[in-house]
C-alpha cells in the first residue's frame, strides 16, 4: 500500500515539477520579449511613404466618426479649434491638459476662448490634449496617463479635441508602442482611442456616446 501511494505521489511531484519548469524561465522569457520588441503581423494597406500614412490615418479616423482637420502649424490651432466649436454649436471654453506643447500654442489669437488646464472633473463640455501618436492601421490614438496627460480628458467632456503631429502619425501599433517604451517607464495606462465612443447595444443601433465622447475631432498637425 505504502508503495502503491509512494508511486502515485511520486507521478504527481514529478509532473508538477514540469509544469512548474517554464514558470521558472517565465522573467527572463518577458525581458528577452520586452528587449527585443518582436512585430506581429502588419497589414499591407500601412506599407506607404511618410505622406501616405498621414493619408491613411485620415481616412480611417474619418471612416469611424472621427473629424480631421490638417493644419500647417501650431500657431494655426486656436483658429481651428474656435471655429470647429462654432460649427458644432458649442460654448467657446475647453479644458486642457496641462502639456508644455499645449500651452505653447498662441491661445491668446483668440482671446473669446476660454482656456482651462488640468484634469476634468465632467463638468467641462470639450477637452483638449495631445496625443502619443496616430495609428494609420486603424485611424487610432494612442494616449498616454500621466500628469501632462490626464485620462479624465479622454472620456468625461463630451467632446474630445485632439492634437498629433504629422510625424508622430505612424504605420502600425507595434511602432506606436516603440514610441511609449522609447519615453521611459511605462505609464499607468495608455488609452487607444478610435473614433467616438460607440456602442450597438441598443436594438443594435450604433449609439455614439455611450462611454465616453459622443465626437471626436483631430488636428493634424505639419512638422519637420
Amino acid at each position: 500500500m505504502s508503495a502503491s501511494r509512494n508511486q502515485i505521489l511520486g507521478r504527481i511531484r514529478s509532473n508538477l515539477e514540469e509544469a512548474a519548469a517554464p514558470m521558472r524561465e517565465t522573467p527572463d522569457m518577458l525581458e528577452k520579449r520586452l528587449a527585443s520588441r518582436p512585430r506581429g503581423i502588419i497589414p499591407s494597406r500601412v506599407d506607404k511613404d511618410a505622406a501616405g500614412l498621414v493619408d491613411l490615418f485620415v481616412a480611417r479616423a474619418e471612416k469611424v466618426n472621427a473629424t480631421v482637420a490638417r493644419l500647417p502649424s501650431a500657431d494655426a490651432i486656436p483658429d481651428a479649434v474656435a471655429e470647429y466649436l462654432a460649427g458644432e454649436n458649442l460654448p467657446a471654453a475647453f479644458r486642457m491638459a496641462d502639456n508644455p506643447e499645449l500651452r505653447a500654442v498662441p491661445w491668446d489669437k483668440r482671446p473669446a476662448l476660454e482656456v482651462k488646464t488640468g484634469p476634468s472633473d465632467g463638468a467641462d463640455i470639450v477637452g483638449l490634449s495631445k496625443a502619443v501618436c496616430g495609428v494609420a492601421e486603424t485611424g487610432t490614438l494612442m494616449m498616454m496617463s500621466g500628469p501632462n496627460s490626464p485620462i479624465t480628458l479622454n472620456f468625461l467632456p463630451e467632446t474630445h479635441v485632439v492634437v498629433v503631429k504629422r510625424s508622430e502619425i505612424k504605420a502600425a501599433y507595434e511602432d506606436g508602442w516603440d514610441l511609449v517604451r522609447d519615453k521611459g517607464a511605462l505609464p499607468r495606462s495608455v488609452n487607444m482611442v478610435t473614433g467616438p465612443s460607440r456602442t450597438g447595444d441598443i436594438e443594435q443601433t450604433i449609439y455614439l456616446g455611450a462611454h465616453g465622447p459622443r465626437r471626436l475631432h483631430i488636428l493634424v498637425i505639419e512638422d519637420a
